[in-house]
């Protein structure tokens, strides 16, 4: 929900949202957006979402064994624009797939990835509130 909706619904203008947002357990408008991107991404690497973001992702192909090539990490394309480009689909996926945590990104099925995810999102927007 948008900064304006949450005021409309807490009828409170003068104080931090935050603190209101953590007692509903809503996301912050940012970690929603990342939420939607990964879970997204999470579709397109499992064939489980559009064939046309499938198309967009890359999975990146180590030189080498490591021990970290048992999760799925990313290509990350260069994009010469720093505000749009980086703001593409094609760019924000790999970037944000690859900082999540080898347990959220080793997810067994969506609804098991969606609950870690958002528990993962909702303790790193409101770190100082938990």
């Amino acid at each position: 929900m948008s900064t304006p909706s949450v005021r409309t619904v807490v009828l409170d203008t003068a104080r931090s949202l935050d603190p209101v947002l953590f007692n509903l357990h809503w996301l912050p408008i940012c970690s929603c957006i990342d939420y939607k991107i990964l879970v997204r991404t999470y579709q397109a690497i499992h064939n489980s979402g559009p064939k046309y973001l499938s198309d967009l992702i890359l999975p990146s192909c180590p030189t080498r064994t490591l021990r970290s090539s048992r999760s799925v990490s990313l290509q990350q394309p260069r994009s010469r624009l720093k505000t749009m480009g980086d703001r593409a689909f094609s760019c924000a996926a790999p970037r944000l797939w690859n900082a999540l945590p080898d347990t959220v990104r080793a997810a067994k099925s969506l609804y098991y990835f969606k609950a870690q995810l958002k528990t993962m999102l909702f303790r790193k927007a409101f770190k100082d509130l938990c």
